[in-house]
Formats: C-alpha cells, structure tokens, sequence
C-alpha cells in the first residue's frame, strides 16, 4: 500500500502561500503594463486608438448605474456618523462641531472608500464575471485569432471606465454623505447641530482635503478595474471557475482597499497633507 503523502510545515505552507502571492501580484503587474502601454499608444499614437465610446459606454454601464446604490449609502452613513457623534458632544455643547467632522471624514475617507466598497460588488463582480465568461468560451481565444489584443479590446476601456466612475463617484459621496448628516441634524438634533451646518462644512474643510480625497478614488477605481480583470482574464474551470473568479473579486478588492487606504493614511500623515 502506497503510503500518504507527507504533511507540508507551517514554514513549507507559508513559503507556498508567499510564492503564490508573488506569482499573483506579478501576474498583476504585467497586466497594469500592458494596459498602460495601450493607454499611452491610444494617447499620443497617430493615429490615436484609444476607444473613447467604448470608455463611454463602459461609464455608464458600471459608473452611472451604481450611482443610486452608492448615494443611498453615503447618505444612510452620513445619518448614522452624525447621531452616533452626538452622545459625546452633547455635555459640551459642541453639536455643532458635527459639520466639521462629517465634512472632513467624508471628503477624506468615507466618501471614497464607502464608494469603492460598494463598486466592488456592482462593477468588479460584472467585469470578472464578464471576461470570464468570454475565457471559459473561448471568445478570448478568437479575438486573438482576429488579431485583436484582449488586453487593448476588453482590459482598457474597463480600467479607464473604473477610474472615471470611482473619481465622479466619490465627489457625489462626499455631498450624499454631508446630506446625510444634514438630516440627523434637522429631524433629530436640533438646531444647535443644523444651524449654520453647511456654513461650517464650507469654512472647515480645505481644497487640499477634497483633493487628497480624489486621488484616493483614482487609485481606488484603478485597483479594482486591475483586479477584477486579472480574475476574469485568468479563469479557467468552467462555470465553476467563473463564479469563484466573482467571489475572489469583491473579497481581494475590498482587502487591497483597506491596505491602500492605509498606505494613503500614513503617508498623508507623515507629511502632514
């Protein structure tokens, strides 16, 4: 009887799991250079070749039609931030300072990010499962037999397309979000905390806070564009594939979010941006 293979160690395991980690983020990387290599060739090639009505469409299709999911989150958190705040203000009669919390955490972080979380569901789970689809049925397979580039073709427009929507997205975030905490102030905090609210968000938060913030969204919708195609370009397995390929999109979107927000949180700190 042929004995069981032997067990791998926790170091054996752990160097697997870091090999696979490298070999992914590599995949990662090629796939980033290339689409920029596109990106340039479309911009300054003559003649240019960058598909704008295909950016266009892909805008709306995975930016325009998440726009009411995205809003109703922003303002039910907005609500939520400015009545979970009001406790420890209220002995210090500071409920006014709710505007100014709401407005910079907004434009800074949750407006972004809560976004991103949310176009993570929308449009990276839509664009893995849509190349993947086109994987497991050999549509990527032809395009190449027609001389036509999946990664110029599919890749491109969809990157783009996250970008645009994310940095849109994010600027109508930040209004829902200060709405939000507008409302808790009218119909359940008084007038100590809605008098002079929108006055205070205006006065409190700087140009550089709204901007820091857009550059968190471009990064942000080009992580999850990169993301969900590298999952769609690489199934294999069928249906099965592709529904695993959907799943692991939203889950290592909404991880590498956080680790990018972090990264964007100290560097912001260390240089007092």
């Amino acid at each position: 009887m042929a004995s069981p293979p032997p067990s791998r160690g926790p170091i054996v395991a752990a160097g697997a799991r870091l090999l696979d980690l490298a070999e992914y983020l590599g995949g990662m990387t090629l796939l980033l250079g290339e689409a920029l290599r596109w990106i340039g060739m479309g911009l300054v090639g003559r003649p240019r070749r960058l598909d704008v009505a295909a950016v266009a469409a892909q805008v709306v299709r995975l930016g325009v039609r998440a726009t009411g999911i995205v809003l109703m989150v922003q303002f039910f958190v907005g609500m939520i931030l400015a009545l979970q705040m009001a406790p420890p203000l209220e002995p210090f009669g500071s409920l006014a300072m709710i505007a100014d919390i709401i407005g910079f955490g907004f434009m800074r972080e949750l407006g972004p990010l809560l976004a991103a979380v949310v176009l993570s569901g929308f449009a990276g789970a839509s664009i893995a499962a849509e190349i993947g689809t086109m994987a497991v049925s050999e549509e990527l397979e032809a395009l190449r037999t027609h001389a036509i580039r999946p990664v110029r073709y599919l890749v491109v427009p969809r990157l783009l397309a996250t970008i645009v929507a994310m940095v849109a997205l994010t600027v109508l975030s930040d209004l829902a979000g200060c709405a939000g905490g507008y409302a808790s102030a009218v119909l359940v905090l008084g007038p100590e905390a809605s008098q002079g609210y929108w006055d205070r968000i205006a006065a409190s938060v700087r140009l550089l806070d709204f901007t820091t913030g857009l550059v968190k969204a471009g990064v942000f919708g080009l992580v999850l564009g990169l993301l969900a195609c590298h999952e769609g370009l690489k199934v294999r397995d069928g249906a099965a594939g592709v529904g695993r390929a959907t799943t692991m999109t939203v889950v290592y979107t909404i991880v590498s979010l956080v680790v990018v927000d972090c990264i964007f949180t100290v560097l912001f700190y260390v240089y007092e941006l």
